[in-house]
């Protein structure tokens, strides 16, 4: 047992060196295609959500398809159909409906 304890050989230091790097490439890889691509994403979604003005056709997160009738800074009056209005969170609008004419 001593025999195989003196001759195990200790780890050489550039095993560790490559760890790092292993571990570096891995989180460079998870920026490039996770993080990345999702802040760009949220920020077009900002900018989309800021420039909401009256008369614009929307969806919602819960599906409800409207006409923005009034924007405040947080909230968005909706017309939904004919006399019926919702106010609903800014956060909650998800596309514009012309966005899904022009993709088909």
């Amino acid at each position: 047992m001593i025999n195989l304890l003196q001759t195990a050989t200790p780890p050489q230091a550039g095993s560790s060196y490559s760890l790092f790097i292993m571990l570096g490439l891995m989180v460079l890889v998870l920026w490039l295609f996770m993080w990345r691509p999702e802040s760009k994403r949220r920020k077009q979604m900002a900018q989309f959500r800021a420039g909401l003005k009256k008369g614009d056709k929307i969806i919602t997160a819960g599906g409800i398809y409207g006409v923005v009738k009034e924007v405040k800074e947080t909230t968005l009056l909706i017309e939904v159909d004919g006399n019926i209005t919702l106010r609903i969170d800014k956060n909650m609008v998800v596309a514009d409906t012309s966005d899904l004419q022009q993709q088909r």
